[in-house]
């Protein structure tokens, strides 16, 4: 083979290997290109202490029982903080919410903070927590059941108005303002506050670890201040969110400094109805809306002013 022949082939060899380098350091180029678009698209998610609001009349919300589930799986949230400014409502609504919070708390720690009221179902939601915080003058406890509702008949006696109702059975539709309570009736709504308080109260002795002697001296409906409520092992302390992330510092072993984020869950019809609802409560007051959202519902609410002829379970 002439040296020409044999410098030509070299050079081939050397022009295919040049080329092969420069292919592999395109594609590892490409490769480093997705991955920084896709680190963009996705960011690392820090370690941080996710913060629950729970403020206002509490309903059900199958948002947030989602991003509770969520919450539950998410390995950047290292604790929970629920902060707490409720005088409660709805008992299915705060049972959900304390469900889903106990599902939490199997997997990291969750602490309460009330604020100016934790009171009925407000109180129940705090139950969930492993460690309750509150101010020494916000409004806690008020355990307990009751309904209260009016009757018009006389009243409407008196315009010579005769109120005409077809139902079922005499116990559908009672207790009613426009028919005499009669003790039958009476007695099956006793019989449902009754199991509704034992609900409550079964919660409360469990999750306070109370003596039966301890839950009567608070199971008798009375809110108490968070004074009062540290004396008789309603919270664990006093304080707010820098307490609570103290707690746990040193008892949860959480770093120091990790930043809190609010969870958030909802959509746009979601926030549409709380601004529709918070509207309703300045153009009418809240006895009115208070009677709109209870309907057939049992609430655990506590309410400091009652409008005559509001109907309410109340626990």
């Amino acid at each position: 083979m002439a040296d020409a022949e044999l410098d030509a082939m070299l050079d081939r060899r050397r022009l295919k290997r040049r080329l092969g380098w420069w292919r592999l350091a395109a594609v590892v180029a490409v490769l480093a290109l997705l991955g920084a678009v896709g680190l963009k698209a996705v960011p690392f998610e820090r370690q941080r202490i996710t913060r629950l609001a729970v403020h206002g009349f509490i309903m059900e919300d199958s948002a947030r029982d989602r991003a509770l589930r969520r919450l539950a799986d998410d390995g950047a949230s290292k604790a929970v903080l629920v902060r707490i400014n409720s005088p409660g409502g709805s008992v299915a609504g705060s049972e959900e919410l304390y469900l889903g919070l106990r599902a939490v708390a199997e997997r990291k720690p969750v602490v309460a903070v009330i604020g100016t009221v934790g009171a009925s179902g407000g109180y129940i939601v705090a139950l969930a927590a492993d460690h309750i915080l509150a101010r020494e003058t916000a409004i806690t406890g008020s355990i307990g059941a009751i309904l209260q509702t009016a009757s018009v008949v006389g009243l409407l006696d008196k315009l010579g108005i005769a109120a005409e109702t077809v139902k079922s059975r005499p116990l559908k539709g009672q207790p009613s303002p426009f028919e005499t309570f009669d003790p039958a009736a009476r007695a099956a709504v006793q019989t449902l506050i009754d199991d509704s308080y034992r609900w409550f109260t079964g919660l409360v002795e469990a999750r306070r670890k109370l003596t039966p002697e301890q839950l009567q001296q608070v199971a008798d409906g009375r809110i108490f201040s968070g004074r009062q409520a540290r004396e008789r092992r309603l919270i664990d302390g006093f304080g707010g969110e820098e307490e609570a992330r103290r707690w746990l510092e040193t008892e949860r072993d959480l770093p120091r400094g990790l930043p809190i984020r609010d969870l958030e869950y909802g959509d746009t019809d979601a926030w549409l109805d709380r601004l529709g609802a918070a509207m309703a409560t300045a153009l009418f007051g809240k006895s009115l809306l208070r009677e709109l959202l209870m309907l057939d519902g049992l609430l655990a609410l506590w309410q400091p002013s009652l409008t005559v002829g509001a109907a309410a379970a109340e626990r």
